[in-house]
């Protein structure tokens, strides 16, 4: 029993030193440039195969070789890679989401080039480079760590290094060159990939496809790192080695072994899933969820007549065997779930090949079971979309790089306890339904199955619930200020994408006429994402498009060619516009876009000095409000620039035209009073945002907080907003506390808000913008509030069928002022609302926010101009280190 455990511990050192060479070199290359490379494994996989050309097939000697292989080509990889791919993305800005991408479109871009190369068959003659001795690929790994260490530690690369990883922008400044800091990490991290893959390739299957993945399902280690530490990352992938090597003793019998046997097989799979859901995301919130695709104008009706009649080809002049195009419907309808999750959600989804592998599975299952075909696909769909549901609950809190780790950790982790076990597959086949048993008859169904699919996401895309989505996808913070619900927003979209692709996964195994596991690898689940993104993700011609091209190229003689060319592409993502934009009549630019390309004009988007409130209600054509209510003052006096009379210090004045009291508008209920009572927030590391601040917002006022950055004015703004929770005090409307309602539930109650860095949602038009504030804020299906708001903030004119990218700084103010009275709020938080106008815009903005006040909204104002707070502030507090100090 002993030698067995030492035995067993020696062959799981050997794996966790290959896997602490991944965490080694993926921490290294994050910390470096910021990315995290998901070709990792692809390099890996492409090192070993040359090394077994130079050695096996060229006849070199072994030493030779690796020098090569370890020392040229491995690292050659990283620097190009830096200078081609991720060097273009640092210097326009990209965000993290737009490097992984690359990094996906890398990963694809290798497989298909292996495959050109050496063909899709495993190879097992690859050369053993360091012996079958485990303790010295573990003193490899100990010594590349002490290596690492010391040279970020005691030498200037290393100082630099930290610099870079601290404040990029700051060491650039300082002379740093964080390029050459970048490629370095980059020919590292490719150096430490080339290595893994050479001392795996002789005791694991040496093929494009089971290798990249192999070593992709031990970003656990890294993950578990928190992408910083290498020393834990070295004894996590060492521990996790051990431990799945111990599990093999074990032989449980019951229905569960062989799960249980499969988890003990697959602990990597394991940490990697649980990882990313319980550890802090190594990405933030925002600014690394996918971009907002560039909107088309829609496609005419010529190119969908076009797409119609190719597709309908097949049934008029094919040959009565139709094995290549019968997948092709089934593939779009698999592909269109990605529209609905990355394109419109902007969710970044690595999992759709196993919803898709479960939908053909639990068809086969039923229909093994005694239930005709085409009931048992009928009632998979939803049971995936249940499966969808329970993996999609824990994973909606997460973000971006983490949400991208979590998809595909449960897509690997399908496709290993599940997809590819005996246990659940073993026997079983897939036919076709009655009546549909002809290649003719079953294309002609799936037909009917696709364009039914494309009718509900196109009215999906078109309606409230598609606007939210945008809004999701574009800005997540904003979607929420405007009363999205978020989580259950995200939750719909991966259940409705988990649904689809089930059942384009069981007609997919219909038409092959079997239950294939391989067709729905993880690996293949990376090339339908990386199709779906380079073809346009938010259009429904993607789909279709993209599974005639896969379906095609894979079908012909070159097989990796669809993998290679879609990789590039996806690779250059950040140089080469989605394909689908650059078809006729799909003019990027968007629905009303003029002609002849002239921006707007401030006559487009200023109102009037006399423009009258949107709240309380006016007439439904934006008319002035009634007779006998308040009306913006006239100016006179000391005033600013909205007409106001000028406060001083913190003390309340009197307002000859409005009142500390103003009274209500006929059949208008007073506005709920908002209040801060002693707020205290302290972030993480012990520095305290808020200290017992107390602060009370009446109606029909203007309060405005002053005070130098980092005073806490926006912590507290985001307190009273909900996007912020304090640690100690409370938020109270009207006396209810609401401290633990979102910031959706607070938008629902009545309380607006606008952001300091802009908040629109570029990929909708100006009109969509205001009608989401509509459509989810505190008085509901109520249109005409969105007339009232355009016409308010001057945005009824042709400038309302733009969309928001693109358009100048001022007139995106008043989009998002006008988004948020679009609810018919009874508070109002302005953070910053002048940021970016011009003087005329400001005092347009004065005098509505005076307007507004005096129609009896509650208004908060975070604002560094002097002359707006003084011209529209009843009230002026000056906070400083956290307090209210007037």
């Amino acid at each position: 029993m002993a030698s067995l455990t030492y035995e067993l511990t020696l062959a799981g050192l050997a794996v966790g030193s290959a896997a602490a060479l991944t965490g080694i070199g993926l921490v290294v290359t994050y910390r470096a440039t910021g990315a995290l490379n998901l070709a990792h494994g692809a390099v890996a996989m492409i090192c070993a195969y040359v090394l077994r050309q130079l050695v096996v097939v060229e006849g070199w000697p072994l030493p030779l070789g690796a020098l090569v292989t370890l020392l040229v080509v491995a690292p050659g990889i990283g620097v190009v890679l830096d200078r081609a791919v991720f060097r273009p993305l640092a210097h326009r800005g990209a965000n993290p989401a737009q490097a992984l991408v690359a990094s996906i479109g890398v990963f694809v871009l290798l497989v298909g080039t292996a495959v050109l190369l050496w063909g899709p068959g495993a190879r097992d003659d690859a050369p053993v480079l360091l012996g079958d001795d485990p303790w010295a690929q573990l003193g490899a790994v100990v010594a590349l760590a002490c290596l690492v260490g010391a040279v970020t530690r005691w030498t200037r690369f290393g100082r630099e290094l930290r610099a870079v990883i601290d404040n990029r922008p700051l060491a650039v400044l300082s002379g740093i060159d964080a390029d050459r800091v970048a490629a370095a990490g980059w020919a590292f991290g490719s150096f430490t990939a080339g290595l893994t893959g050479v001392l795996l390739a002789p005791y694991v299957r040496l093929d494009p496809y089971g290798m990249p993945l192999l070593v992709l399902e031990v970003v656990a280690v890294a993950v578990i790192a928190r992408m910083r530490s290498l020393p834990v990352a070295v004894v996590a992938a060492l521990a996790i080695g051990v431990a799945q090597a111990q599990l093999t003793r074990l032989h449980p019998e019951g229905w569960a072994g062989p799960l249980l046997q499969a988890v003990g097989a697959n602990l990597f799979v394991v940490a990697l899933l649980v990882s990313a859901l319980v550890l802090p995301g190594i990405g933030g919130k925002g600014r690394d969820a996918l971009p907002p695709p560039v909107r088309s104008e829609p496609l005419p009706g010529g190119v969908w007549l076009v797409v119609g009649v190719l597709f309908l080809l097949p049934l008029g002049f094919a040959g009565p065997d139709l094995h290549t195009a019968i997948q092709v419907p089934a593939l779009s309808v698999i592909l269109l779930s990605l529209v609905v999750v990355a394109g419109r959600g902007g969710q970044i989804a690595l999992g759709q090949a196993a919803y898709a592998g479960l939908g053909a599975l639990f068809t086969a299952l039923l229909a093994a079971g005694g239930v005709p075909t085409l009931p048992a696909l009928g009632l998979a769909v939803p049971l995936v979309a249940g499966v969808g549901l329970l993996t999609g609950w824990p994973a909606i809190r997460r973000h971006g790089l983490a949400l991208a780790l979590v998809t595909l950790a449960t897509g690997v982790a399908v496709s290993r306890f599940v997809l590819t076990q005996p246990y659940a597959t073993a026997g079983l086949s897939l036919g076709r339904p009655a009546g549909f048993t002809d290649d003719r008859a079953f294309y002609a169904l799936e037909l009917l199955v696709l364009a039914g699919c494309l009718a509900l996401v196109a009215a999906l895309r078109r309606g409230r619930t598609g606007r939210a989505l945008a809004a999701l996808r574009d800005h997540e913070p904003g979607a929420e200020a405007a009363g999205v619900a978020v989580p259950g927003l995200k939750l719909l979209a991966f259940v409705l994408g988990a649904a689809l692709a089930a059942l384009g996964g069981g007609l997919l195994g219909m038409g092959l006429r079997a239950f294939d596991p391989e067709a729905y690898d993880p690996v293949r689940g990376l090339l339908w994402f990386a199709a779906v993104l380079v073809l346009g993700a938010d259009s429904l011609l993607t789909p279709l498009a993209a599974a005639a091209l896969l379906t095609t190229l894979d079908a012909g003689p070159h097989a990796g060619a669809a993998a290679a060319a879609l990789g590039l592409l996806a690779a250059l993502t950040a140089r080469v516009p989605p394909l689908t934009t650059l078809l006729p009549g799909a003019r990027p630019g968007g629905r009303g876009r003029r002609r002849g390309g002239r921006p707007p004009t401030p006559d487009d988007v200023v109102p009037s000095a006399g423009t009258a409130a949107v709240h309380p209600p006016s007439g439904a054509d934006g008319a002035a409000p009634p007779a006998g209510g308040p009306a913006p003052p006239a100016p006179g006096g000391a005033a600013g620039p909205g007409g106001r009379p000028r406060p001083t210090g913190s003390r309340t004045r009197p307002r000859a035209a409005a009142p500390a009291t103003a009274p209500a508008l006929p059949g208008v209920a007073p506005a709920p009073r908002l209040r801060a009572d002693a707020v205290t927030l302290t972030y993480p590391g012990g520095v305290t945002a808020l200290d017992g601040v107390t602060l009370d917002l009446a109606p029909s006022r203007v309060t405005a907080l002053v005070g130098p950055n980092g005073a806490g004015k926006s912590t507290l703004f985001d307190c009273l907003a909900g996007t912020l929770r304090p640690r100690r005090g409370s938020i109270t409307l009207d006396g209810t506390d609401i401290t633990d309602r979102s910031a959706p539930a607070r938008t629902r109650l009545g309380i607006a808000r606008t952001f300091q860095r802009l908040a629109v949602f570029p990929s909708l038009t100006v009109e969509e913008n205001v009608r989401l504030g509509e459509e989810q804020g505190h008085v509901r299906r109520d249109p005409a509030a969105v007339e009232r708001s355009l016409r308010l903030l001057g945005l009824a004119g042709p400038v309302r069928h733009e969309t928001a990218a693109g358009l100048p700084t001022g007139t995106l103010r008043r989009v998002e002022l006008a988004r948020a009275l679009a609810g018919q709020p009874h508070t109002l938080l302005l953070d910053e609302p002048a940021a970016g106008l011009d003087a005329a815009e400001t005092a347009a903005l004065a005098r509505i926010l005076a307007a507004l006040a005096a129609d009896g909204l509650t208004v908060l104002v975070v604002e560094h101009d002097p002359d707006l707070v003084a011209g529209i502030a009843h009230t002026v507090h000056t906070m400083e280190g956290g307090r209210i100090v007037s």
